[in-house]
């Protein structure tokens, strides 16, 4: 049904915003991965409501609980469940929604699909499914770190909320911004490490907030210490799947590596990115592809950017229909980000964490396991 993610890192999710849990069963992790709850725990707090004044209002502790799948500290090799439970259930805000489609939601693609849906906090469409994704991504977070020769390192920060950019344009080397560090990452409620910046993004948040309405941003991700050899053509691309992962996240629309829609403004001599020998190992001169060519990792520093849409809930009256096409009028109510934004940092993250461990396996099964020289 559209809730499983991987080929050899495989992710399971479940459950809906107001019901029981959220949840997610994640198969193929290698064993003898030390693994507690606290691992987990430790993503989920960055992602959970009502960290800050410019999120949604929402409490709810995210408490994880793992109850299959490791032993005495280590993981088994078995599938991993891991559930979190829902506590500040109020269905009551969503009574108007049961038979008025809010726009730009889900509501009328999921009737129309299904013939029926849980209302309550936008039931499965919601955000709060991608509690699953982010503590999956946990776990493939510490497989990066511990089981490569040279730890992965992969940072998503905001780099623009509305009509607020970080200065600077990319260079020939990808974004001009140094390597953030999580530190400089969370110092901010708006997880911009440019402190100027940030200081206006949130500024800006909290007017849309302000007035009822809501606003969009962009998060650039940025990865470095991948080794080239991962990615797999001509379907499986590194690069599409990334694609994939990104845009099933909900609010986004639009996703771009390197360079991008800008690249259409080069020429290809402009564009090219000119093969060099360094320190004994091949490289590139420049980094416009991004750290992929041809579907495929070449060890340079991958970034990609992912945009996502202002907030679909508003607390404004808007025009729309119900469930007989009679039009009629709606208010959003219940407890909603003005800017999902910051709190999708984390989740891009966990999905590139998950995209690059099963890319990882699958090089490994098919180019590494066996010798034939």
């Amino acid at each position: 049904m559209g809730s499983v993610f991987g080929s050899l890192f495989r992710i399971a999710t479940w459950g809906e915003s107001h019901g029981g849990g959220i949840g997610v069963v994640v198969d193929g992790c290698p064993p003898r991965l030390p693994l507690s709850e606290a691992d987990i725990q430790f993503e989920l707090d960055r992602r959970r409501p009502g960290q800050s004044d410019i999120t949604t209002p929402r409490k709810e502790t995210d408490t994880a609980t793992i109850v299959s799948g490791v032993y005495e500290g280590l993981t088994l090799g078995t599938p991993i469940a891991i559930t979190v439970p829902n506590a500040d259930h109020r269905p009551e805000a969503y009574a108007e929604m049961k038979s008025k489609f809010r726009p730009s939601h889900a509501d009328y693609t999921y009737q129309s699909k299904y013939g029926i849906r849980n209302h309550e906090g936008g039931g499965r469409s919601s955000a709060r499914e991608t509690i699953g994704r982010v503590a999956a991504g946990a776990i493939a977070k510490k497989i990066l770190r511990l089981g490569s020769k040279s730890p992965v390192e992969i940072c998503a920060y905001i780099e623009r909320v509305h009509n607020i950019t970080i200065p600077g344009q990319d260079g020939p080397n990808g974004p001009n911004l140094a390597f953030p560090t999580l530190e400089e990452v969370e110092a901010t409620a708006v997880r911009c490490p440019d402190s100027d910046t940030a200081e206006k993004m949130i500024a800006r948040i909290k007017e849309a907030r302000n007035e009822g309405d809501s606003v969009g941003g962009v998060i650039c991700c940025r990865v470095r210490g991948l080794p080239p050899g991962l990615g797999v053509p001509v379907f499986d691309r590194l690069e599409a799947d990334l694609a994939k992962a990104m845009l099933s996240l909900p609010a986004t629309k639009g996703f771009e590596v390197g360079s991008g829609f800008g690249s259409v403004g080069l020429t290809g001599r402009e564009h090219n990115d000119r093969f060099i020998n360094r320190g004994g190992e091949i490289h590139t001169e420049t980094n416009r592809s991004g750290g992929v060519q041809g579907g495929i990792s070449n060890g340079e520093e991958l970034y990609f950017r992912i945009a996502f849409k202002p907030t679909a809930t508003i607390i404004q009256n808007q025009a729309t229909v119900d469930l007989q096409g009679q039009e009629t009028e709606l208010m959003g109510r219940g407890r909603h980000d003005p800017c999902v934004v910051p709190r999708a940092v984390p989740i891009v993250e966990s999905m590139t964490a998950l995209v690059l461990v099963d890319h990882w396996m699958r090089q490994e099964a098919q180019c590494g396991t066996f010798s034939f020289a």
